[in-house]
């Protein structure tokens, strides 16, 4: 039987992604199967939880997906597993003030599919006062329940005594305490954490935290902690394949996609045809569309500027054939993209806006899209629900047609939004599922 449990904090930056990747590699040590899911539109994370557990993972967002999609999801990627571990984003109850359910929140995970929350707490700069916080949290919703806490970032053992006399008023289990350590932290950059297949040295830190999970984390109360998981849905609401055989961008310039649309395509009997723009490769001209996923295409600006091979390649699959940009896809589908030096490099043109990552803004925010024309990503009057997450601006807006009619999570119109020419579509927005 797959028993769950939900790893969350108060806030981000208290250490769930550390802990969650400390539990997965020390219980793979321990010979179980152990499987991960990610709260929220992160795309990120879930690479590292599958380094991890040696299996893929998945986002679960409970404002995206609908409750049989996520449920669907969550049964695929636990199933046969030993153990479920989701990480929350943010903050246990962070979220949109949305319909009971859907707001977005790790809490909601928690609440529908009956697991139990361990809380890690960050306890530097306070002592008793960690007592306070986790008292709130444990009482702030009776539908969510805490079996525990973590202590993260201790100073000495001094500090760790302070804290452990506090919280046994409490009735909470400690079930871990983690002294500071800066070779435990993973180097991050401007969307989030350095990815994960961009570190030659990833086996080695993961093994590291696995022998921190042992020597600090009570890996057996944990495991008594987590409650037998079991889900069902379906992937009806599942964004469907936009080809039977699929050409997709794949490489450190394009790699955020979430694992659950490249398994449902799978699941509904396409076939993904990988190729590298940076190793300029043009996308394999068997396949019936194209996919160029978000990334950090400002990164390889000049790498990719010089890529003629894929350029072109790209340019004549569009003749005939769709090709849908996200985010980084989207900017890379451009005239020009401007990078942080402010050096401007030439893109392939297919759509006329120009991008620029020195004028920088952060856009953030979950994004409910109704399509304005027929494409990959579906059909005229279909509404997705997805998010933005990226920094570069567009500074020329160019003559195409739009893509979508935009609103944030709580309906308010934010206007057209990307572009559409001939066979080519493309905007800031990462669909996640049907609305």
């Amino acid at each position: 039987m797959t028993r769950g449990l939900i790893i969350a904090a108060p806030r981000s930056g208290s250490g769930k992604t550390t802990i969650t990747l400390a539990l997965l590699a020390a219980f793979r040590r321990r010979a179980l199967s152990v499987r991960a899911g990610k709260s929220g539109p992160d795309y990120i994370d879930p690479a590292f939880h599958a380094a991890a557990s040696g299996s893929p993972g998945c986002n679960l967002d409970s404002w995206a997906m609908n409750p049989s999609l996520l449920g669907a999801i969550a049964q695929n990627v636990a199933s046969n597993g030993d153990l479920f571990i989701i990480e929350s984003s943010m903050g246990l109850f962070d979220g949109i003030d949305g319909p009971p359910g859907r707001t977005g929140a790790a809490a909601d995970l928690a609440r529908r599919f009956q697991l139990p929350v361990v809380l890690v707490l960050d306890v530097s700069g306070q002592s008793q006062s960690a007592a306070a916080v986790a008292r709130g949290f444990a009482s702030h919703d009776p539908t969510v329940r805490l079996a525990g806490v973590i202590l993260n970032q201790v100073a000495s053992p001094r500090h760790r005594e302070g804290v452990t006399q506090a919280m046994m008023h409490l009735g909470l289990p400690i079930l871990g305490s983690v002294s500071r350590d800066s070779r435990l932290a993973l180097p991050e950059r401007h969307l989030g954490l350095v990815q994960a297949d961009e570190h030659s040295d990833l086996n080695m830190r993961l093994a590291h935290l696995a022998d921190m999970g042992e020597d600090q984390l009570d890996l057996d109360g944990i495991m008594q902690a987590a409650a037998p998981f079991t889900s069902t849905g379906d992937l009806s609401q599942s964004i469907p394949p936009p080809g039977q055989r699929i050409a997709l961008a794949q490489d450190a310039a394009f790699s955020f996609i979430y694992p659950h649309l490249l398994q449902s395509w799978r699941a509904l009997g396409a076939e993904i045809r990988p190729f590298s723009p940076l190793s300029n490769e043009e996308p394999p001209r068997d396949c019936d569309a194209c996919w160029l996923p978000g990334g950090y295409p400002e990164l390889y600006a000049a790498a990719l500027a010089s890529a003629t091979h894929f350029q072109s390649g790209l340019i004549e699959f569009a003749h005939t054939k769709p090709v849908h940009g996200e985010c980084g896809g989207y900017m890379v589908l451009g005239e020009t993209l401007q990078d942080a030096d402010g050096h401007t490099h030439k893109m392939c043109g297919l759509l006329s806006q120009t991008t620029s990552f020195k004028v920088r803004r952060l856009h953030l925010g979950y994004r409910e899209a109704t399509l304005l024309s027929d494409g990959p990503i579906g059909r005229a009057g279909e509404k997705l629900r997805g998010h933005e997450f990226h920094y570069a601006s567009v500074i020329q807006a160019g003559t195409d047609r739009p893509f979508a009619n935009f609103t944030d999570a709580t309906l308010r119109p934010l206007g057209l939004a990307g572009g559409r020419r001939g066979n080519v579509s493309g905007s800031f927005f990462h669909a996640i599922a049907l609305a």
